[in-house]
């Protein structure tokens, strides 16, 4: 029988697809095996390698720069293997289609993570390099698809882009609620990288992809939902593994892979009824399976927007353990991670129930959508959210600082007096001087700037082309990236102490002999005045309302301009109440203090540190002038510093080194915490605890033996730490008129200076005497038990880690009488 066309000649034939062969058991078993696989060693690995880092950065180590390309290189052949044999071997063209497209994914993320050995601090070098990354793989999936099927038309889908971007704007709403964008062209990379990124997973999960999940006639959209969304969630699962710096890729491994199923929800869309094209003549069956869909455009605006989030609106160096102890970054990135989960849940969920019956989606309702959602994002980011750009800015420190070396080191209250003024006068007329020229051309463009004096330098509001242009500048010596915390949708909340109010002296004053200072020697610091750079002091608090100087200079708050002395981290407030605390907590319970808030959230900048260190020099009223309105007969004689300024937070070593060595000729005692990144040897490295004319402390427990945590020497050119104090289990005040017992170098740098205000209180002669002060310090101390990470781990010798001793105030301040 002749077999002829069954339909007219020269007409289109329309295409159904038969769909491929079902897959062997075997088949479909290797596949299921592989994809948990995959996800299993992903997630452990990108969850591994950021907790990495954040052991590297508390331990005060450097950071491994070959960390995340070793990651990256590991799960190219932990798990392109798999995906490469399920790529050749099987016989079933779906179970291929998976294998290749988690092969292809995860080559790619193994280019992409080999960029995070750019520094993060240099975010915006990195955004560039991951937009041009991403741009180029999308080219090479687009031309090797070409070569494979041949270029073919596809139909537009106007309603289901529609939906892709509306699903986009659904993912992407909680983090324009709840994060907060960062510089201008920070924000501009992101947006393209995102872009990217968008049509990078459009060249992955292509038309020709969504076919080989596409089976019976007609054909069952349940199965594509469930079997291809899963197949495409573990390459978005791959995808979102190589997505930003350590950390920013953590949300996106949970709010990117439900993608997959909507995506298929929407390729099922596409290809209803009245999206059936025609085949012209000659065009082969795969060929016109590539162009039935035109989900690609989907993909792109729906990955695109899911990515934009996580990249543009946090600062990857934020989402750290160092920011988690209270509703800091991290808490609102969980809570945006949480959020966006459940968007692509229900997302995923909607569209597959809602698109996979019936005709193609109307295009009214698609676009009426995405409408309600973009304006959605718009009301959100403007009201409840943080608007406006919140980036880096830039520390540029010139190359002439003060000479201060002939200043006369006159002592007593008096002498010390005069020095402090003839320091402050030196280092604003340097700085007027020598910034004038730059000063001028940055009113000139229009840069925000603050100027400093303590150390000769400028703040300026720029990115990588305005520091570049710096640089080139003869009187710049070096420009630092000043680390900006972005805002928080909502206030951090206040530490609040529960421990009751002790009912004597604490068991580290007793150690020191403080006590007895007070009873047997009747010396109580009174007539010292003691400066406290932290996270604030609580000024109601019953331990340190009454020690409170007063007076419009005595309180200087550049984080949030506060007026009245207030602490909502609590760590002020407890090292204040340790030096300087009455009610059995204080070293010197009669000393009065002064306050500056440098460290609101645990991460600060050198130029917030500056700030604080520059009004004790010369202390001005709020709104005041530092160079023009600063009292320097005002400044405090000892300053108590549990603080460390880190690569991270932007200090390089020397940065603050102007300003510790013009306090130290203007007879101001600076006294600072080794660090808790112990106990590796060399670990007293963050600013300005390694600085010779900084007195330096360690801790101990209750048996006089150096804590695990201590930070330790050697240090290059100085002998660190100087002393070592109790700083294990510290009872002391918290806000709101509570206690606690904090553990840490914190703990004991402020005991040390409350000793010195008693040494002080007792011969005013001695106010501003630094050497004979540290000597004293020195000779009365005494031992302490070393303690060592292992056998050969002894840093030099105990000196290193002991310094001197365990500060005696009883001793000392004895000695200091004469």
């Amino acid at each position: 029988m002749e077999v002829g066309p069954p339909f007219p000649a020269g007409q289109p034939v329309p295409w159904r697809p038969a769909g491929p062969e079902r897959p062997s058991p075997w088949a479909a078993v290797a596949a299921v095996a592989a994809g948990c696989w995959t996800v299993g060693f992903v997630v452990v690995s990108q969850l591994g390698g950021w907790l990495a880092d954040q052991v590297l950065l508390a331990s005060g180590l450097d950071r491994a720069v070959w960390l995340w390309p070793a990651a990256a290189l590991a799960t190219v052949l932990l798990v392109g293997g798999p995906a490469l044999a399920l790529a050749l071997l099987p016989r079933s063209a779906a179970v291929r289609a998976t294998g290749r497209a988690w092969l292809a994914t995860v080559l790619v993320l193994g280019a992409l993570g080999l960029l995070r050995a750019i520094p993060p601090v240099h975010h915006e070098a990195y955004l560039a390099a991951l937009a041009a990354t991403a741009a180029l793989a999308a080219l090479v999936l687009r031309a090797l698809a070409r070569r494979g099927a041949g270029a073919t038309p596809r139909v537009p889908a106007p309603a289901v882009t529609l939906l892709g971007v509306a699903g986009g704007l659904a993912l992407l709403l909680p983090w324009v609620w709840l994060g907060a964008l960062g510089g201008l062209l920070e924000t501009v990379l992101a947006g393209v990288a995102a872009a990217a990124l968008g049509a990078l997973a459009g060249a992955l999960l292509d038309e020709a992809f969504w076919s080989h999940f596409t089976v019976g006639e007609p054909p069952r959209p349940a199965r594509l939902v469930l079997v291809g969304g899963l197949v495409a969630g573990v390459a978005l699962l791959l995808l979102a593994a190589g997505v930003g710096q350590s950390g920013a890729q953590l949300p996106l491994l949970l709010t990117l892979p439900p993608a997959g199923s909507a995506l298929a929800a929407l390729h099922a869309a596409a290809r209803r009824p009245a999206a059936l094209p025609a085949i012209p003549p000659g065009t082969s069956g795969a060929a016109g399976r590539a162009g039935a869909s035109g989900v690609r455009p989907a993909a792109r605006w729906l990955v695109g927007l899911g990515v934009l989030g996580p990249l543009a609106f946090t600062d990857p160096e934020e989402i750290t353990l160092v920011l988690a102890g209270t509703r800091d970054v991290p808490f609102w990135v969980a809570a945006a991670t949480g959020t966006g989960l459940a968007t692509a849940a229900v997302l995923a969920v909607a569209y597959g129930a809602l698109l996979t019956r019936g005709r193609r989606p109307s295009r009214r309702v698609a676009g009426v959508t995405a409408a309600v959602l973009l304006v959605t994002v718009g009301v959100v980011a403007v009201g409840v959210g943080q608007p406006g750009l919140h980036g880096e800015r830039l520390f540029v420190v010139l190359r002439e600082q003060a000479d201060l070396g002939d200043v006369p080191a006159a002592t007593g209250r008096a002498g010390r007096d005069a020095r402090v003024g003839e320091v402050h006068r030196r280092l604003v007329a340097t700085a007027e001087r020598t910034q004038a020229d730059l000063r001028r051309d940055l009113r000139r463009l229009r840069l925000e700037h603050t100027p400093y004096y303590l150390v000769n330098a400028v703040e300026v509001n720029g990115g990588p082309v305005v520091r570049a242009w710096l640089s080139r500048r003869p009187e710049v010596a070096r420009v630092l990236v000043n680390q900006r915390v972005r805002p928080l949708p909502a206030p951090a909340g206040r530490s609040h102490g529960t421990a009751p109010a002790p009912a004597g002296p604490e068991w580290n004053i007793r150690m020191l002999g403080a006590d007895r200072v007070w009873s047997q020697l009747g010396v109580d610091g009174s007539g010292i005045v003691v400066g406290s750079s932290d996270s604030g002091v609580d000024g109601g608090h019953p331990a340190l309302a009454g020690g409170f100087r007063g007076g419009d200079d005595s309180w200087h708050d550049p984080w949030n301009g506060t007026r009245a002395p207030t602490d909502q981290g609590g760590h002020g407030t407890h090292t204040a109440g340790s030096a300087v605390g009455r009610g059995g907590i204080g070293v010197a319970p009669g000393a009065r203090w002064v306050g500056c808030v440098n460290l609101d959230r645990n991460l600060g900048n050198p130029a917030y540190y500056l700030d604080c260190l520059q009004f004790m020099l010369a202390p001005f009223p709020p709104g005041g002038d530092p160079f023009t309105d600063g009292r320097p007969a005002r400044a405090p004689e000892i300053l108590t510093n549990s603080w460390g300024c880190p690569p991270i937070e932007g200090c390089d070593p020397g940065v603050l080194r102007p300003a510790t060595a013009a306090l130290d000729a203007a007879g101001i005692l600076v006294v600072a915490a080794a660090g808790n990144t112990g106990p590796y040897c060399g670990s007293i490295d963050d600013p300005p605890a390694p600085y010779a004319d900084v007195l330096t402390v360690g801790a101990v427990d209750r048996q006089r033996r150096v804590t695990l945590f201590s930070s330790r020497g050697p240090v290059p050119g100085a002998a660190k730490p100087d002393l070592v104090a109790p700083g294990d289990e510290v009872l002391s005040a918290m806000p709101g008129g509570g206690y606690a017992a904090l553990s840490g170098t914190s703990m004991a740098t402020p005991q040390v200076a409350g000793v010195v205000a008693l040494m002080w209180s007792a011969n005013p002669a001695l106010v501003g005497d630094l050497p004979r002060t540290r000597q004293i310090l020195r000779d009365t101390a005494t031992p302490a038990g070393a303690t060592y990470a292992s056998r050969t781990q002894t840093c030099g010798g105990d000196r290193n880690i002991t310094g001197a001793g365990l500060v005696d105030a009883y001793a000392a301040v004895r000695e200091a009488r004469g």
